[in-house]
């Protein structure tokens, strides 16, 4: 538990000191977190495009395509652009690998049984999904007019027009979904002796932003207008500190800008490694073409004919035969 305790005091901290420092908070901290945002995934992004990648080593559960008439598994082991685009695709949108993923447990006798793990797939997509809507959500409060995207996905999103103001399911989704995302870490021993500090400190991270935006907007009742003049300020860099806003809103700007600073460093900015993960967007054709090591460099080697040569003399002199008498 103490691993999980140092996290949760330290997004505590950080809430907390951003509602005593406002203006600071309001006015540097966005900018800051912002620039490293885009530095450290532009940093990120060039390092991984300048690793080598020697050999084809896509990640395949399925058949190859070999012989004509053995039938291959386009999907699984994919052996074009079309197969890796596909798979690709189903991968990012729907966490197909997630999917199906198999839980063990060992039980007396010794018996190894595997089972379902389908809730941690629904927790993690349903989580993914939630956050991505309520980013474009968000976008009424940077941009003027509204994007037609961002008003239709917010009348989906409150579909069902309970209370006032109307209640976002994505709210609740995501909320619920880190919940079960932090109690499974906690509650599973496997789980749970392999986390680190920094996998508690990003769920505290994401459910701190998530609990403070619910807070503001079924709670606190920001001023929406006041939040829209602030957001669309440093936007167009003209920042004005904003006043009327409670501290709540300083805590949840301090958490996301917190967030936004530390992903390009954290395993969170897997959301831009599995576009780049050779295990993924290679096509499994190494049966069907011969693939050369672009990084290979003249190398001088001394053939056994050489070595035999060499050392003729001696070998026959030893009694040991030699290919060339």
């Amino acid at each position: 538990m103490k691993k999980a305790l140092y996290p949760f005091l330290l997004v505590v901290a950080i809430a907390a000191l951003a509602a005593a420092l406002k203006t600071a908070i309001a006015i540097v901290v966005p900018y800051a977190a912002v620039a490293t945002l885009l530095v450290g995934l532009s940093w990120r992004v060039v390092r991984w495009s300048l690793s080598s990648v020697p050999f084809r080593i896509p990640t395949t559960c399925g058949q190859q395509k070999s012989l004509p008439w053995i039938k291959a598994s386009w999907l699984e082991s994919p052996y074009n652009t079309a197969g890796v685009v596909a798979r690709m695709a189903l991968e990012i949108l729907l966490f197909r690998s997630l999917f199906r993923n198999t839980r063990t447990r060992l039980e007396s006798g010794p018996r190894l049984l595997y089972g379902e793990a389908k809730w941690l797939w629904l927790a993690a997509l349903s989580f993914h999904w939630s956050l991505l809507v309520i980013l474009i959500r968000h976008l009424r409060l940077l941009v003027e007019p509204v994007p037609k995207l961002a008003l239709f996905l917010e009348s989906i999103d409150g579909f069902f027009r309970i209370g006032a103001p109307v209640l976002y399911a994505t709210d609740v989704v995501v909320v619920v979904a880190l919940l079960y995302l932090l109690q499974r870490r906690l509650r599973d021993p496997q789980v749970r002796y392999v986390s680190l500090f920094t996998d508690y400190f990003a769920l505290f991270l994401l459910l701190g932003i998530a609990a403070s935006g619910v807070w503001m907007r079924y709670f606190g009742r920001a001023d929406v207008v006041a939040v829209k003049q602030f957001a669309i300020g440093l936007a167009i860099f003209a920042p004005v500190a904003p006043a009327g806003l409670g501290a709540m809103f300083f805590a949840h700007l301090a958490l996301v800008s917190t967030l936004a600073a530390y992903l390009p460093f954290s395993k969170l900015v897997h959301m831009g490694g599995v576009f780049l993960s050779p295990t993924r967007n290679l096509a499994n054709n190494n049966r069907m073409k011969r693939h050369v090591n672009p990084w290979n460099y003249p190398v001088k080697v001394h053939t056994y004919e050489e070595w035999e040569e060499e050392f003729k003399d001696k070998i026959e002199a030893a009694g040991l035969p030699v290919e060339r008498p």
